[in-house]
């Protein structure tokens, strides 16, 4: 795969016009109090996973109607004083896995809440009542054609809902909530900066859910390609289908976000174009940097990303 987008020098200047619906501070407030209507029921449950450095709690809370969500909460064993929490967020298909996995915020001396995707993963968490299986087909156009219906309202509703429960912890520091994820789980950690104001500090990876329409037009990658066929197959619904994801685009999102934020990029990434990445950057309302890997693709950085990050991070939660 060699580079395919925008000259690095143009995606720095990369800046399209908004395109949201009027109403879509009025959607996202009337979601989100209906949300907190629901008591978060919170129950940890302390789980051995025979890892003496830290605590780890089997979690579920109330997310979007009230609906249990899934997540592992780890804290650092010795912390004798409420630390900072990074609430993780996990990449399209998967889900909050096994706490071995999210060994680094601790090893750093962070909390970290790992929340599960409904209806992704391993079904911890179904996306509906009654939907108690995991499935292999995408989500990406799971009620496209109705903003109050589609998927990642439910998504970005949990995801809020999250942080919430975070600021609610004995063991966490409530001014001190980061949120963080790659690919979609950038996705979601860039909405959420935008929708809650408690939010410290954002790390948005190779983000989804972002700039759709032109995702659609530049890659045929798996899976902005789920929105290319589902347009194929309704070929006079595409306005339609582009008027919901304009409730979710992160590009809308970002330009409502003002807590600092580290991005990354990859500039041979087919899977969330660099374009629509710097859309977002672009539009971030708040203090940002981004990280430039010229030569990869999805996975970004990778491992040498946190390298990057916790100095930043470190500097941000002073």
């Amino acid at each position: 795969m060699a580079m395919f987008d925008l000259p690095l020098a143009q995606l720095r200047d990369y800046r399209p016009a908004l395109d949201e619906p009027r109403d879509f501070d009025a959607f996202w407030s009337r979601t989100l109090t209906a949300a907190r209507k629901h008591d978060l029921a919170a129950e940890l449950t302390p789980f051995d996973a025979l890892l003496p450095g830290v605590r780890v709690f089997d979690v579920r809370f109330a997310g979007y109607d009230g609906q249990r969500v899934a997540a592992w909460l780890l804290v650092p064993a010795r912390a004798d004083a409420p630390v900072p929490c990074v609430v993780q967020f996990i990449g399209y298909g998967g889900g909050r896995g096994r706490p071995h996995e999210w060994l680094l915020w601790p090893a750093a001396g962070y909390a970290v809440l790992v929340v599960d995707s409904r209806g992704q993963g391993d079904g911890d968490t179904p996306d509906l009542p009654g939907d108690g299986t995991p499935h292999h087909t995408g989500v990406l156009t799971r009620g496209v054609l109705d903003p109050e219906q589609y998927y990642y309202r439910r998504l970005f509703t949990d995801a809020v809902r999250a942080v919430d429960l975070a600021a609610t912890l004995s063991d966490v520091d409530p001014d001190r909530i980061v949120v963080a994820g790659a690919s979609q789980g950038g996705g979601i950690a860039q909405a959420v900066a935008g929708l809650h104001d408690r939010v410290r500090a954002a790390l948005i990876d190779v983000p989804f859910l972002t700039h759709f329409r032109r995702a659609t037009e530049i890659t045929d990658s798996y899976p902005y390609q789920e929105l290319s066929v589902f347009c194929a197959t309704n070929r006079d619904r595409i306005e339609q289908v582009f008027h919901t994801l304009a409730y979710f685009d992160g590009v809308n999102l970002a330009a409502r976000a003002t807590a600092p934020a580290l991005y990354s990029v990859g500039l041979m990434d087919d899977v969330c174009p660099p374009s629509t990445v710097y859309a977002a950057f672009n539009h971030y309302a708040g203090p940002k940097w981004i990280q430039v890997w010229p030569y990869n693709r999805h996975e970004g950085g990778g491992t040498f990303q946190a390298p990057v990050q916790l100095p930043w991070l470190r500097d941000q939660l002073a």
